[in-house]
């Protein structure tokens, strides 16, 4: 059985169109229904702003799958430690043998979670869109950017952050992204006349309001992924066009359609899986003044596809 560090790994999986046609094709999979999957095994740290998480699922045909353990500590920072973590084990699918311990500290997560939202962006977004706004500062923040990047022809790119000097520090570093970064210390002015908003946030309490928000928009949430954490206010969650997910029944649990789920209220708008639209399953059509918002709370099909991806490269 392999043990293959970060570094090892990090050197052979990155940010690029390669890779997003894997997690394209595992959420098409996941579309089609050609994938098992599990429920997310969770357990959350209250005291210590942590959680743990194991993923998991097989795409049919796949001569891989993986379980993944990835933990989220947000009071890391105080320590100078990375908030995320976590290791991949990969199995062989047909004898269940374990194959290699994939031990990169959340790096393969931050990756496929990036390549999400391009996807989400790809298929949800105005083929035009210039400006991003991101909400956050930490590395899906960064991550986020990157991958629209390969597709979208950046030319602005506004930061807020709840702490200034990071939203600061966020705009000196990604100034080679676009010709325009700048951090703002209010959330609307940097939200303003965005093309693409992209909340990355650990928030319990919503951080994006209806305000915010302009016609046209495309919003990619991806914070939200436990039973606690919330960034999109009711108000704007009632007031979007088109809502689509990962997956329905995770979004109820884990991710932004909690906020009807936990009210027993039927949402006011047709809920689309984004792996269904890929797949050419559902037909999302929108208009240019539509605001489209996709909560990503992150599938255990894009955990196996990207460790077998890695895999493959090593």
């Amino acid at each position: 059985m392999k043990l293959v560090d970060q570094a090892a790994i990090s050197r052979s999986v990155a940010i690029d169109m390669d890779a997003a046609a894997v997690i394209e094709s595992a959420m098409r999979a996941l579309g089609k229904g050609e994938v098992i999957q599990p429920d997310i095994l969770s357990m959350s740290f209250p005291q210590y702003h942590g959680e743990v998480d194991i993923k998991t699922a097989y795409i049919h045909g796949a001569h891989n799958f993986a379980v993944k353990i990835s933990t989220g500590f947000f009071n890391n920072h105080t320590y100078g430690l990375p908030s995320l973590s976590g290791m991949m084990i990969v199995f062989d699918a047909e004898t269940g043998r374990a194959e290699a311990i994939l031990a990169d500290n959340g790096y393969l997560t931050a990756v496929r979670t990036a390549l999400s939202g391009l996807i989400a962006a790809k298929y949800l977004a105005r083929a035009d869109s210039t400006r991003v706004a991101v909400i956050g500062s930490g590395e899906q923040a960064r991550l986020q950017v990157r991958a629209l990047k390969l597709l979208f022809p950046l030319e602005q790119v506004n930061v807020w952050s709840r702490n200034d000097d990071h939203a600061v520090e966020y705009a000196q570093e990604m100034q080679d992204v676009a010709p325009q970064v700048r951090a703002y210390e209010r959330i609307e002015d940097a939200c303003r006349d965005a093309d693409i908003i992209v909340t990355t946030t650990p928030a319990i309490e919503p951080v994006l309001l209806a305000e915010h928000v302009s016609r046209g928009s495309h919003i990619t949430a991806i914070g939200s992924d436990n039973e606690f954490k919330r960034e999109i206010s009711g108000e704007l969650l009632t007031m979007v066009d088109i809502f689509c997910c990962d997956l329905q029944s995770q979004s109820e649990s884990h991710g932004e359609l909690k906020y009807f789920k936990n009210r027993h209220q039927e949402t006011p708008w047709p809920v689309y899986e984004i792996g269904k639209i890929i797949a050419g399953e559902i037909a999302c059509q929108r208009k240019p003044t539509d605001i489209s918002l996709c909560c990503l709370s992150g599938t255990g099909v894009l955990d196996s596809a990207i460790a077998e991806y890695a895999l493959s490269r090593l």
